[in-house]
């Protein structure tokens, strides 16, 4: 059977139709008994499935696991890790369960019933652990790490270069703090003064201070609360906050995961979200 130019083009056309406008998440491809081709999102008898994108850069793929609340695993064994986000630890043999790591796994569990799922990437593409990082959407288009934000189950953690969806992330943050969901209403996830430090230093924190003055150095520009805590930003980030003085003297509450170097304190702030100012 020959098919022209134009054939390939005006299905091409119709394709994209379909996935640009949002019309089905799945196209099938028909051909009768003279040639003629159609395309449908109705299934019919010898229609074939067709293997498209639901938008340009994203991906379907099969999930066969949910690991915890912010990590899937494909049919091809591969580890996707949800960006922009960050769950509280189930347990495992290297870590305790941290208070909203089973909800938030089994929530997740919930959304992917179906095991479909389309990634989309950004700029990079693995972290230090090989693991696949991208935005999880489902075929109907939820977002998966912005409703993860949206109900409290997650806290942002945005690490650049990959900042795509950035201000939404963030908007999803705000809202489920201002409402007190899930982790926002868990004893566990309430600020702490930073003097307190040295009692906190298991998994993500908040903490509130004033930072007293500026240290740069090669790699790092630190903003320092006393001779043993401060918070240090990498200088290759600057650009994303504001000038660093603003903060000096200011009520700050600091987000993030604390470091131990004897009886000195740091948290790695890599994106103005971790740091704000009240």
């Amino acid at each position: 059977m020959f098919f022209s130019k134009q054939h390939y083009l005006i299905g091409y056309l119709i394709l994209s139709f379909f996935t640009s406008n949002g019309f089905a998440s799945e196209i099938y491809r028909s051909v009768d008994d003279r040639g003629r081709i159609t395309y449908s999102d109705v299934p019919s008898t010898g229609a074939k499935k067709l293997d498209i994108i639901s938008q340009p850069g994203r991906h379907l793929h099969s999930v066969v696991r949910v690991y915890d609340g912010d990590t899937i695993i494909l049919e091809d064994k591969k580890q996707i890790r949800l960006l922009g986000i960050n769950t509280p630890e189930i347990e495992s043999r290297l870590r305790a369960e941290e208070p909203g790591g089973v909800a938030a796994k089994k929530w997740l569990q919930a959304q992917l019933q179906e095991n479909k799922v389309y990634l989309e990437y950004d700029q990079t593409k693995r972290d230090k652990y090989k693991r696949l990082l991208a935005h999880v959407f489902t075929p109907d288009g939820k977002h998966i790490n912005q409703a993860l934000l949206e109900n409290g189950l997650a806290f942002v953690s945005i690490i650049p270069p990959n900042v795509r969806y950035s201000d939404k992330l963030i908007q999803a943050q705000q809202q489920a703090e201002k409402q007190k969901l899930g982790i926002w209403s868990m004893p566990d996830y309430q600020p702490k003064p930073i003097a307190q430090i040295a009692n906190h230093n298991k998994g993500w924190q908040r903490f509130t201070g004033a930072p007293a003055s500026i240290k740069k150095s090669r790699k790092y520009t630190r903003l320092i609360f006393d001779d043993k805590i401060d918070i240090r930003i990498l200088n290759t980030n600057l650009d994303l906050f504001p000038a660093l003085s603003t903060y000096v003297g200011k009520s700050l509450e600091i987000r993030g995961w604390v470091s131990r170097n004897k009886d000195h304190y740091s948290l790695l702030i890599q994106h103005p979200s971790a740091l704000i100012m009240r």
